[in-house]
């Protein structure tokens, strides 16, 4: 199901902006950029691994397994936090040859290797001095190995068990490579890449596979 937007209101909160639209016949609370100068609030996993306690992009902490406000933003692989990530964000087909779009847009493919950028740049996620590394300082994406570690101590491998967990993560949904439209379930990228793709971890069923980059999906991040 494409995903249909109707913007109705926009309201500053600790000069958050937030636009709340309609998806699925739900409300879901957008947030569009934040200069709130915050402390970076952290949970320390079952491991013993200290992660962002809420989405890139989250409100807050999930309250519950559907909360919006804990949705956050959806990102393709190795992008900045641009502008793209925002789920009501406009699209453009035109792929980008350089690290940095220079929009915000969220860029559609149909062509393989299914990536916004051409040639392909495997590290622009890569640790914390990654090239466009979207997390605050300190933080980065886990990898493919670090987001296995943290299934292994869910309860259930399902959204139940990844709600259960220590990281409350939830299902925020995806945006479609080939024309941005939003869909449900819930997918987390990783750092790691395997050959045009990249890892991300599936919360439907605790598996981690490999994607096509443009995929928009959820950060959360862990401290290096």
């Amino acid at each position: 199901m494409k995903f249909k937007v109707l913007i109705i209101s926009v309201l500053f909160v600790c000069s958050l902006l937030i636009g709340i639209s309609l998806a699925h016949n739900k409300v879901v609370v957008v947030p569009l950029f934040s200069d709130c100068s915050e402390e970076i609030t952290t949970v320390t996993s079952a491991n013993g691994r200290v992660w962002m306690d809420r989405n890139l992009g989250a409100d807050r902490v999930a309250e519950s397994a559907d909360d919006p406000l804990a949705y956050g933003w959806l990102f393709q692989w190795g992008r900045l936090d641009d502008g793209h990530q925002v789920p009501i964000s406009n699209t453009n087909s035109t792929l980008s040859n350089g690290d940095v779009p220079g929009h915000t847009d969220f860029i559609t493919t149909n062509s393989d290797p299914n990536d916004w950028r051409s040639p392909q740049n495997d590290n622009l996620w890569q640790g914390v001095s990654g090239i466009n590394n979207p997390c605050p300082s300190g933080f980065r994406l886990p990898t493919n190995a670090e987001w296995e570690t943290e299934t292994a101590s869910w309860s259930s491998k399902d959204e139940a068990g990844a709600f259960a967990s220590p990281l409350k993560l939830v299902a925020a949904g995806y945006r479609d490579y080939t024309d941005g439209s939003f869909s449900e379930d819930g997918y987390f990228w990783s750092s790691t890449t395997e050959g045009p793709e990249a890892y991300n971890l599936e919360l439907d069923n605790a598996i981690l596979s490999s994607e096509s980059r443009a995929w928009g999906q959820s950060v959360r991040c862990i401290k290096d």
